[in-house]
Protein backbone atom coordinates (compact mmCIF):
# COMPACT_ATOMS: atom_id res chain seq x y z
CA UNK A 1 0.00 0.00 0.00
CA UNK A 2 1.17 3.29 -0.31
CA UNK A 3 1.78 5.32 2.84
CA UNK A 4 -1.15 6.86 3.90
CA UNK A 5 -2.14 10.09 6.40
CA UNK A 6 -5.16 8.71 8.21
CA UNK A 7 -6.69 10.99 10.92
CA UNK A 8 -8.64 9.44 13.62
CA UNK A 9 -11.48 11.61 15.37
CA UNK A 10 -13.91 10.85 17.88
CA UNK A 11 -15.22 11.42 21.53
CA UNK A 12 -13.42 10.91 24.67
CA UNK A 13 -13.14 7.42 25.54
CA UNK A 14 -14.16 6.04 21.95
CA UNK A 15 -10.67 4.55 21.89
CA UNK A 16 -9.07 6.66 19.19
CA UNK A 17 -5.36 6.04 20.70
CA UNK A 18 -5.99 2.35 21.37
CA UNK A 19 -6.68 1.80 17.89
CA UNK A 20 -4.42 4.21 16.07
CA UNK A 21 -1.51 2.63 18.23
CA UNK A 22 -2.71 -0.99 17.22
CA UNK A 23 -2.63 0.12 13.33
CA UNK A 24 0.40 2.01 13.43
CA UNK A 25 2.13 -1.58 14.85
CA UNK A 26 0.43 -3.31 12.19
CA UNK A 27 1.33 -1.25 9.25
CA UNK A 28 4.02 0.18 10.85
CA UNK A 29 3.51 3.54 10.96
CA UNK A 30 3.83 6.29 12.90
CA UNK A 31 1.53 7.12 15.55
CA UNK A 32 1.61 10.72 16.08
CA UNK A 33 -0.49 10.83 19.74
CA UNK A 34 -2.03 14.21 19.64
CA UNK A 35 -4.13 13.61 22.91
CA UNK A 36 -0.63 13.04 25.18
CA UNK A 37 0.65 16.33 23.43
CA UNK A 38 -2.74 18.02 25.21
CA UNK A 39 -2.54 16.12 27.94
CA UNK A 40 0.99 16.72 28.62
CA UNK A 41 0.62 20.81 28.42
CA UNK A 42 -2.09 20.50 31.10
CA UNK A 43 0.14 18.24 32.89
CA UNK A 44 2.31 21.17 32.48
CA UNK A 45 -0.21 23.87 33.40
CA UNK A 46 -1.15 22.09 36.74
CA UNK A 47 2.39 22.03 38.06
CA UNK A 48 3.41 25.53 36.91
CA UNK A 49 -0.30 26.12 39.07
CA UNK A 50 -1.21 28.40 36.18
CA UNK A 51 -4.83 30.09 36.03
CA UNK A 52 -6.31 30.00 32.39
CA UNK A 53 -7.70 32.91 32.60
CA UNK A 54 -3.84 34.27 32.69
CA UNK A 55 -3.02 35.07 29.66
CA UNK A 56 0.43 36.18 29.41
CA UNK A 57 1.50 32.98 32.00
CA UNK A 58 -0.20 30.32 29.64
CA UNK A 59 1.45 32.03 26.17
CA UNK A 60 4.86 32.28 28.07
CA UNK A 61 4.50 28.30 28.52
CA UNK A 62 3.74 27.93 24.95
CA UNK A 63 6.63 29.94 24.27
CA UNK A 64 9.09 27.78 26.23
CA UNK A 65 7.50 24.47 26.46
CA UNK A 66 9.01 21.07 24.81
CA UNK A 67 7.10 18.21 24.47
CA UNK A 68 8.10 14.77 23.06
CA UNK A 69 6.86 12.12 21.95
CA UNK A 70 9.15 8.68 21.22
CA UNK A 71 7.06 6.06 19.66
CA UNK A 72 7.87 2.66 20.60
CA UNK A 73 6.27 -1.10 19.91
CA UNK A 74 4.34 -1.40 23.46
CA UNK A 75 3.23 2.56 23.40
CA UNK A 76 4.15 6.25 23.09
CA UNK A 77 6.35 7.77 26.02
CA UNK A 78 5.75 11.28 26.41
CA UNK A 79 8.29 13.79 27.42
CA UNK A 80 8.02 17.34 28.89
CA UNK A 81 11.35 19.09 28.83
CA UNK A 82 13.27 15.59 30.48
CA UNK A 83 10.38 14.73 32.78
CA UNK A 84 8.23 11.72 31.45
CA UNK A 85 4.58 11.86 32.03
CA UNK A 86 3.69 8.83 30.01
CA UNK A 87 1.77 8.20 33.03
CA UNK A 88 1.16 11.44 34.78
CA UNK A 89 -0.99 12.55 31.89
CA UNK A 90 -3.83 9.59 32.36
CA UNK A 91 -4.88 10.63 35.96
CA UNK A 92 -8.15 11.87 36.28
CA UNK A 93 -7.12 15.17 37.43
CA UNK A 94 -5.54 15.55 33.87
CA UNK A 95 -9.00 13.95 32.22
CA UNK A 96 -10.81 17.01 34.39
CA UNK A 97 -9.29 19.33 33.11
CA UNK A 98 -7.95 19.03 29.38
CA UNK A 99 -10.11 20.36 27.24
CA UNK A 100 -10.25 23.48 28.75
CA UNK A 101 -6.67 23.87 28.22
CA UNK A 102 -6.91 22.16 24.99
CA UNK A 103 -9.65 24.88 23.69
CA UNK A 104 -7.16 27.79 24.33
CA UNK A 105 -6.17 29.16 20.59
CA UNK A 106 -2.63 29.74 21.77
CA UNK A 107 -2.21 26.46 22.67
CA UNK A 108 -3.84 24.49 19.86
CA UNK A 109 -2.19 26.55 17.45
CA UNK A 110 1.49 25.63 18.65
CA UNK A 111 0.58 22.14 18.52
CA UNK A 112 -1.07 21.58 15.42
CA UNK A 113 1.80 23.28 13.69
CA UNK A 114 3.78 20.51 15.51
CA UNK A 115 1.57 17.68 14.28
CA UNK A 116 1.44 19.24 11.02
CA UNK A 117 5.25 19.15 10.52
CA UNK A 118 5.23 15.28 12.20
CA UNK A 119 2.49 14.06 9.43
CA UNK A 120 4.34 16.29 6.70
CA UNK A 121 5.95 12.59 4.63
CA UNK A 122 2.50 10.40 4.99
CA UNK A 123 2.76 6.88 6.93
CA UNK A 124 1.03 8.52 10.06
CA UNK A 125 -1.92 7.84 11.69
CA UNK A 126 -3.13 10.89 14.28
CA UNK A 127 -5.90 10.48 16.31
CA UNK A 128 -8.06 13.51 17.94
CA UNK A 129 -11.04 15.81 17.69
CA UNK A 130 -10.12 17.90 15.15
CA UNK A 131 -7.51 15.79 13.12
CA UNK A 132 -9.65 15.62 9.64
CA UNK A 133 -11.29 19.48 9.74
CA UNK A 134 -8.23 21.29 11.05
CA UNK A 135 -4.76 19.67 11.63
CA UNK A 136 -5.08 17.52 8.28
CA UNK A 137 -8.26 18.75 6.52
CA UNK A 138 -6.34 16.47 3.42
CA UNK A 139 -5.58 13.15 5.15
CA UNK A 140 -6.08 10.43 2.63
CA UNK A 141 -8.68 8.65 5.17
CA UNK A 142 -10.60 10.36 7.75
CA UNK A 143 -12.60 8.52 10.43
CA UNK A 144 -15.00 9.67 13.39
CA UNK A 145 -14.94 6.45 15.87
CA UNK A 146 -17.46 6.77 18.23
CA UNK A 147 -19.38 4.37 20.80
CA UNK A 148 -22.40 5.25 23.54
CA UNK A 149 -21.68 6.71 26.77
CA UNK A 150 -22.23 3.56 28.61
CA UNK A 151 -19.59 1.57 26.54
CA UNK A 152 -17.28 4.43 27.01
CA UNK A 153 -17.66 4.82 31.12
CA UNK A 154 -17.34 0.77 31.31
CA UNK A 155 -14.67 0.48 29.10
CA UNK A 156 -12.95 3.50 31.20
CA UNK A 157 -14.28 2.08 34.56
CA UNK A 158 -12.32 -1.29 33.89
CA UNK A 159 -9.27 0.39 33.08
CA UNK A 160 -9.74 2.37 36.97
CA UNK A 161 -10.40 -1.13 38.46
CA UNK A 162 -7.81 -2.72 37.08
CA UNK A 163 -5.37 -0.45 37.67
CA UNK A 164 -6.60 0.21 41.74
CA UNK A 165 -8.07 3.52 41.25
CA UNK A 166 -10.97 4.72 43.15
CA UNK A 167 -13.57 6.18 40.65
CA UNK A 168 -17.11 4.74 40.45
CA UNK A 169 -18.92 4.02 37.43
CA UNK A 170 -21.36 6.90 37.73
CA UNK A 171 -18.67 9.35 38.07
CA UNK A 172 -16.61 8.06 34.82
CA UNK A 173 -20.14 8.38 32.86
CA UNK A 174 -20.72 11.95 34.17
CA UNK A 175 -16.98 12.72 33.22
CA UNK A 176 -17.52 11.55 29.80
CA UNK A 177 -20.88 13.30 29.32
CA UNK A 178 -19.87 16.68 30.31
CA UNK A 179 -16.49 16.62 28.08
CA UNK A 180 -18.72 15.33 25.07
CA UNK A 181 -20.65 18.78 25.46
CA UNK A 182 -17.57 21.04 26.24
CA UNK A 183 -15.64 19.43 23.35
CA UNK A 184 -18.63 19.98 20.96
CA UNK A 185 -19.47 23.51 22.12
CA UNK A 186 -15.68 25.00 22.54
CA UNK A 187 -15.47 28.31 20.60
CA UNK A 188 -12.11 26.29 18.86
CA UNK A 189 -11.94 23.95 16.96
CA UNK A 190 -15.20 21.40 18.51
CA UNK A 191 -15.32 18.44 18.09
CA UNK A 192 -16.79 17.97 14.85
CA UNK A 193 -17.21 15.26 12.38
CA UNK A 194 -15.35 16.20 9.11
CA UNK A 195 -17.85 16.33 5.84
CA UNK A 196 -16.08 13.21 4.13
CA UNK A 197 -14.97 11.22 7.17
CA UNK A 198 -16.37 7.62 7.63
CA UNK A 199 -18.77 6.76 11.06
CA UNK A 200 -17.33 3.67 13.12
CA UNK A 201 -18.82 2.69 15.98
CA UNK A 202 -17.16 0.29 18.42
CA UNK A 203 -19.79 0.16 20.92
CA UNK A 204 -20.48 -3.36 20.33
CA UNK A 205 -16.78 -4.77 18.86
CA UNK A 206 -13.52 -4.73 20.54
CA UNK A 207 -10.36 -3.41 19.90
CA UNK A 208 -9.24 -5.65 17.20
CA UNK A 209 -12.22 -5.57 15.59
CA UNK A 210 -12.24 -1.97 15.40
CA UNK A 211 -8.44 -2.16 14.13
CA UNK A 212 -9.84 -4.86 11.31
CA UNK A 213 -12.27 -2.47 10.03
CA UNK A 214 -10.56 0.28 10.06
CA UNK A 215 -7.65 -1.13 8.19
CA UNK A 216 -10.01 -2.59 5.85
CA UNK A 217 -11.18 0.89 4.61
CA UNK A 218 -7.02 1.67 4.40
CA UNK A 219 -6.64 -0.84 2.27
CA UNK A 220 -9.44 0.43 -0.18
CA UNK A 221 -8.11 3.93 0.03
CA UNK A 222 -4.50 2.20 -0.63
Amino acid sequence: MRKLTVAIDGPAGAGKSSVAKVLANRVHYLYIDTGAMYRAFTWAVLEKGIDLSDEKAVRDLVDTIDIRLEPQADLCRVYVGSTEVTEAIRTQRVSSHVSAVAALAVVREKLVKLQQAMAKEGGVILDGRDIGTVVLPQADLKIFLTASVDSRARRRYLEVQAKGGSETYEDIAASIAARDDMDSHRAVSPLKKADDAIVVDNSDLDLEQTADVILGLMKERG
